[in-house]
């Protein structure tokens, strides 16, 4: 049993995308915070202008009406408290006590001074400011009573006030901005948490997978679940997975098929050997024969396999040039038909021409030779073969079917593989190695083409060939 991997208490992943949730998060609370308070700041002290504009209007407007009742502003030279109550009646008439928060510090009687109609003080500035000699920028209305000047209102403009209520904004929003900055910082904490553990879960499981897999388990299976990134990368590697422990077997029946094939000839070359040695039979021309025919079994099969071994490494030596494919499978065909013949198969053939590919004779007629012995070998006599060009658009076609005994449809795909045959009975008695199909495939492989198997109606098999075609005769 492969060694489990030590599930890992910290996710290196998990702690990236904590820190990237977290300072992005940080960067867009910053931003807002600074869009938000820089429209805020403008906004608002226009409106708190504007406000303190109108009141200071309205306050002027009724203290023209106060003096003209008491006759004078000797009276508030006399009782300065009851500034507080002028104002707070002016500017709040029917309330006994002003609102709270901004509204009343706008409105505090100690931001408003009076002079009468010469400019001397009637209510000045308070005590603290005078004594540090402060001297705020005011702004001044006249008071005028029945078209007469009868004095002068001043008052503070808001940017003032808020000067010097800064330290407390600007305490609150800091506080407030740390109250966002935590709350988005245990946001994303909860939210990293949760990828990491998700994301720590599926990866690690692929790296125990990955681990088993480099150890040769080719057993292992990832679970699929969901259609995001990482359930199509964990099928494509139950893919891998699949296609490596198919290929193991594969190359393992491989080994075995070619040790069957090649202990058959050895052990019939062994037996007539110690035969001869022996004096059971004469070494007279007939046993040399028998002992070539073995000899010459084994040499076809070795090149075949080094056929093989050339196209699976891509060196398979194929001299490719302008070749009527028409003339190509007439001459095969032609020499062949006696050899048809004695096994009992009638051929017919439909080939026109030209019809021009870029290929190789020499490797073109060892392709027609390999199908050649695929027909004769596995069709009934009496039987037929029939083969046909057909020119297309962009490529050129050859058909070629047999009659009976067909193939089941699910052994149609496994017909090129190595020394694979449909029954076991069809062994060496049919004749071959079981590689001619193979051979065949990797041959027009070469060529740029491709070989399909199928039913044919004739009752037997039938191959498509596909070449792409050459435009131009020469």
């Amino acid at each position: 049993m492969a060694p489990r991997l030590p599930r890992p208490t910290v996710s290196r992943l998990g702690i990236k995308l904590f820190l990237i949730i977290l300072l992005v998060n940080v960067v867009i609370a910053g931003l807002v915070f600074l869009s938000v308070s820089r429209s805020l700041d403008r906004g608002f002290i226009e409106y708190l202008e504007t406000t303190q504009a109108n009141r200071a209007e309205r306050l002027a407007e009724g203290l023209g009406e106060e003096w003209a009742r008491r006759g004078g502003w000797q009276w508030l030279r006399n009782s300065p408290p009851a500034w507080h109550r002028l104002v707070r009646q002016q500017l709040w008439p029917g309330e006994r006590r002003p609102p709270h928060g901004i509204e009343r510090r706008l409105g505090d009687a100690r931001d408003f001074v009076l002079h009468d109609a010469e400019g001397l003080p009637v209510i000045g500035l308070p005590p603290d400011e005078r004594e540090h000699g402060d001297a705020p920028d005011l702004e001044w209305l006249p008071i005028v009573h029945d078209g007469e000047r009868v004095g002068t209102l001043g008052y503070r403009p808001p940017r003032q006030l808020l000067a010097r209520m800064e330290h407390v904004f600007l305490g609150r929003q800091q506080r407030n901005l740390g109250i966002v900055v935590a709350a988005l910082g245990l946001a994303s904490l909860l939210l990293a948490g949760g990828l990491a553990w998700w994301l720590g879960r599926r990866t690690h499981g692929m790296a125990l997978a990955t681990q088993r897999l480099t150890e040769g388990d080719y057993s292992t299976r990832l679970p699929e679940r969901g259609r995001d990134e990482l359930a199509r990368l964990a099928h494509d590697f139950n893919v891998l997975a699949a296609t490596l422990e198919a290929s193991r077997e594969a190359r393992s029946r491989w080994v075995s098929d070619i040790a069957h094939e090649l202990r058959t000839p050895l052990s019939v070359l062994r037996g007539e050997i110690e035969a001869m040695q022996d004096g059971i039979r004469t070494l007279d021309a007939n046993g040399l024969h028998s002992l070539g025919q073995e000899v010459g079994q084994l040499e076809r099969l070795v090149a075949d396999l080094r056929l093989l071994s050339q196209s699976d490494a891509g060196a398979l030596e194929v001299q490719l040039a302008p070749l009527n494919l028409t003339d190509s499978l007439t001459s095969r065909l032609d020499e062949a038909r006696g050899w048809l013949a004695d096994s009992g198969l009638t051929l017919t053939t439909d080939i026109p021409g030209p019809a021009w590919i870029r290929g190789d004779a020499r490797r073109l007629r060892q392709l027609w030779t390999n199908l050649l012995d695929n027909s004769c070998a596995y069709t009934h006599s009496p039987g037929r073969l029939e083969v046909r060009l057909e020119g297309l658009a962009d490529r050129v076609r050859v058909v070629w079917e047999d009659s009976a005994p067909g193939v089941p449809e699910a052994s149609l795909p496994k017909l090129t593989e190595r020394l694979y045959r449909v029954e076991d009975s069809r062994s060496r008695a049919s004749g071959g190695s079981g590689l001619g199909l193979s051979i065949a495939g990797a041959l027009i492989k070469a060529h740029g083409g491709t070989l399909t198997p199928s039913n044919s109606p004739l009752g037997g098999l039938r191959w498509t060939l596909e070449f792409p075609r050459l435009d131009a005769a020469g």
